[in-house]
Parts: structure tokens; sequence; C-alpha cells
């Protein structure tokens, strides 16, 4: 396998909306637009897994059905050094980026994620590019309207997004499949160029 694409989040259905699930929202599209195989429960991984093609890269897709904060343990069976560490690809969602919008990261520290942390942790190295989605409000000016608090901050990421939220999402999601392929077929540091 050369690349593995995890989208975080919750399994089961109440959650399958929620901000918080973000990662696995952006991966479903990416699976369907690159018609993946539907998903197959893997026990050894204990996660959702798909596994397909990207120009001329083998890429496995896969989202753990472990809760968010035990993301790590889906990829300790898969991501055994940090070479491969360098081919994992992670998409989840981040406070301190507007809906709308993503960054590429490499090597960078969790900003207080429980998703990184367990991979970071389980895999032990942060050596892994992640594709953080914007899931903050706007203010009409532009500013970031971030909830305060952990109490806030809890309640909502686990909200679901609203209907123009979700249209965002799905828009955006047009230029995340494109980042994917880039990093896949040219790299991440063009990819990183190309898209921040």
């Amino acid at each position: 396998m050369s690349y593995i694409i995890v989208g975080l989040g919750n399994p089961g259905k109440e959650y399958e909306e929620t901000r918080h699930n973000t990662g696995r929202i952006v991966l479903e599209y990416f699976r369907k637009k690159n018609d993946f195989p539907d998903w197959r429960a893997d026990k050894k991984t204990r996660a959702l897994i798909s596994e397909g093609k990207v120009g001329k890269e083998k890429v496995l897709l896969l989202m753990p059905e472990t809760f968010m904060n035990n993301s790590g343990k889906s990829l300790l069976p898969l991501v055994t050094s940090k070479k491969k560490a360098e081919q994992l690809i992670v998409i989840y969602d981040d406070l301190d980026l507007p809906v709308g919008t993503f960054k590429l990261s490499f090597d960078r520290g969790s900003g207080g994620h429980k998703g990184i942390e367990s991979i970071a942790r389980s895999i032990k190295t942060k050596g892994f590019v992640r594709i953080r989605v914007g899931i903050s409000p706007k203010t009409a000016s532009g500013k970031l309207k971030k909830p305060q608090g952990e109490e806030q901050v809890v309640r909502f990421i686990l909200k679901n997004f609203t209907p123009d939220e979700f249209q965002e999402l799905k828009k955006l999601s047009k230029k995340t499949n494109e980042a994917i392929e880039a990093i896949t077929t040219e790299g991440r540091l063009i990819a990183m160029n190309k898209f921040n």
C-alpha cells in the first residue's frame, strides 16, 4: 500500500453529520468521486476500509471504528515505521479555520485535537500529512468566531452542520480531492505549495 488516507470522526448514526466527523465526510466524498469500492469492515484495524488507485499509486482509505480519542489504534498494524508514517494522510476537523477552508500541514503539533494526539502517540511520530478542514463560523467581516471554553467547544463540535455549512463542505471537497491527488501523485511539498 503506498498511501493510507484516514478520515477522522466517531462511528455511529448519531455522529454522521456532526462537525467532529468532518474527516469521515470528506473521505467519503473522495471515495465516491474516485470510484473506490464500498466500505468493508476490517477486524485487524478495527476500521472500515476501501482500496483503490489514484493515478498509479495504491491507496488505502480508512475510517477508524473506534471513538476519536482512540483513532491511533486503527493505524498501529499499518504504520510501523517513520517512513510509512510519511505516506499517511489524516483528514480532520479544525476549529482554528473557518468553514469552507482547509490547510495542509506536516510534522506539526495536534492543536489539542484528540484524534491527532492518539495517532501521534500510537505511531510514535508527528511526521505525517494532515488535511485540516475548517469548521468554525465567521463574522460578516470574515473574522473567525470560535467557541470558547471546553464545554462550548464540545457542544459545538458534536452538533450537526447547518445546511449552509454542509453545502460549503461539499463545495470544498472538490478542492480537498485535488489536494489528496496532488499529495499522492506529486508529493506533499508540491501539494503544500499549491494548496496553502
